[in-house]
């Protein structure tokens, strides 16, 4: 298993990790299987999603920021990140991508995010390599 740390610079953001996974594939000579990523936080998750044009991470988290989870008066959670906890929900904690030829098999526009809900921070993503 490897273990990345993945620093935030924002409140919210979505965070371009496909390299430093696919770097990770490479270094553990991982060539083919199932490759599962897991983020153990509850204000942060992972996500696939275009990695070609940014204007669609932007479309994303606006969408979730003002219309799916912004912030609310009635929120009862002490440490005011109520937003951050549902949109991890929504997003997810984990992810599985198919390695072959120690690649990773993504769609041509696809990338690997964290997505940041409560940053600044520094988060860790775990990879899990099924297979040979």
């Amino acid at each position: 298993m490897h273990s990345l740390v993945v620093p935030t610079t924002r409140k919210t953001e979505l965070v371009d990790i496909t390299e430093i996974v696919q770097d990770a594939v490479r270094a553990d000579g991982f060539d083919d299987g199932i490759l599962a990523l897991f983020c153990p936080h509850t204000t942060a998750g992972i996500t696939l999603n275009e990695n070609w044009d940014p204007d669609v991470q932007t479309d994303v988290l606006l969408t979730v920021d003002e219309r799916i989870a912004p912030p609310d008066p009635r929120h009862r959670h002490g440490e005011g990140n109520s937003p951050a906890h549902v949109k991890t929900s929504l997003f997810g904690s984990s992810q599985v991508v198919l390695v072959e030829g120690g690649k990773l098999l993504l769609g041509q526009w696809q990338g690997i995010y964290l997505a940041e809900f409560d940053g600044p921070r520094r988060r860790k993503v775990w990879l899990k390599f099924i297979g040979g």
